[in-house]
């Protein structure tokens, strides 16, 4: 870590003496790129500078302390100013750690959420349903708000699939780590002999993208109009108010029929295409990053298994961190604190080897 923010110091230094550079200042574009990585770096450095100076001081006075000929009272002086020192800068190393780790762009902003059923049947399909109110309680829980975006439901009660959306403050930092594929064990009403049946669904959390975070041109789209249906394949109603758009130059595809009016579905349906294109790209950028320095649990990506649902052991485990909790219906009802707490805290620990390594 020490390495990493010897770098950090080296760069804002550097910046500072280009900042003073009368060609510089001239350009405004490389001015104002210069001032915004300065003001990036500065909070880290100035912790970092302020660490430096207390450490050396500790040193000094502990060469007091060692002097046996240092008077009484001036070596308890000097003890107390140590411990106050040191306690300062425990408190500094927490907060460097904290900018270091600083939340990844689009930590705050609103998603959208992807539930699909795998394998499984009509199982997995009231799985998915599972899961949506999961999601939907803790995140009401948290005062954010939940919209439904496009669903494919059973006539069962399921969903083949559902798209919703989350909006609040730090909506992605909390959900990040939900995508991949999820397990549930049980015993499905429908079977007589008993029989523990496994079923899977997948899901996808994605940073909603705002008109200013991606420029999409509008010769690249493909709309078509079609009537909603509900679940079975009944017609909800008689007008083509359904849309589905395709992005050409990507071959991504998004539909949306959950409100009665085409201007809404369309909407609805430019947000999640925002949102899936600039999924892509950020993972296509994240391939040109080594292994070693992903910071985060697990890829995110969704045939990853990520946690089984056992309802016989009413359990819950999560691979990744090894986490089991016997508290399968207290987290089916929203209280994900504890899973997502110990998610972030591995996430953390993770980080933090990354940056010292």
């Amino acid at each position: 870590m020490i390495k990493k923010l010897q770098e950090l110091t080296g760069r804002f230094d550097e910046i500072e003496k280009r900042m003073l550079d009368s060609e510089v200042i001239s350009d405004s574009k490389k001015y104002q790129a210069l001032a915004k990585e300065r003001a990036k770096l500065e909070a880290v450095v100035a912790r970092y500078k302020e660490f430096k100076c207390n450490e050396k001081e500790i040193d000094e006075l502990k060469k007091i302390l060692s002097n046996k000929k240092t008077d009484k009272d001036f070596r308890e002086l000097a003890r107390a100013e140590v411990d106050m020192l040191q306690n300062k800068n425990g408190s500094l190393k927490g907060e460097i750690e904290n900018l270091l780790l600083e939340k990844e762009e689009g930590f705050d902003k609103n998603i959208i959420m992807e539930i699909r059923a795998g394998t499984g049947g009509n199982e997995a399909a009231l799985f998915v349903s599972d899961l949506f109110k999961m999601y939907a309680k803790y995140a009401q829980a948290k005062d954010y708000k939940v919209e439904i975006i496009d669903s494919h439901q059973t006539a069962e009660g399921g969903f083949k699939e559902i798209i919703f959306s989350i909006e609040g403050s730090g909506a992605y930092g909390v959900f990040r780590f939900e995508s991949g594929t999820h397990r549930v064990q049980r015993v499905p009403a429908t079977e007589t002999q008993g029989r523990i049946h496994t079923s899977a669904a997948t899901v996808v959390v994605l940073c909603e993208a705002k008109e200013v975070d991606l420029k999409i041109d509008p010769k690249d789209l493909r709309i078509e109009t079609y009537r909603s249906s509900g679940a079975g394949g009944q017609h909800v109603n008689v007008t083509d108010s359904a849309v589905r758009i395709t992005h050409m130059p990507s071959n991504t595809v998004v539909s949306c029929q959950d409100e009665r009016s085409q201007i809404k579905n369309r909407a609805k349906a430019m947000k999640v295409l925002r949102a899936k294109i600039l999924d892509k790209l950020q993972k296509d950028q994240k391939k040109e990053i080594s292994q070693n320095r992903k910071l985060q649990v697990g890829t995110g990506d969704r045939s990853q298994k990520i946690r089984t649902y056992n309802f016989p052991d009413r359990r819950v485990t999560d691979h990744r961190i090894n986490l089991t909790l016997h508290k399968l219906e207290s987290i089916l009802s929203g209280e994900l604190d504890e899973l997502i707490h110990a998610l972030n805290l591995e996430d953390r620990k993770l980080s933090l080897k990354n940056i010292s390594s």
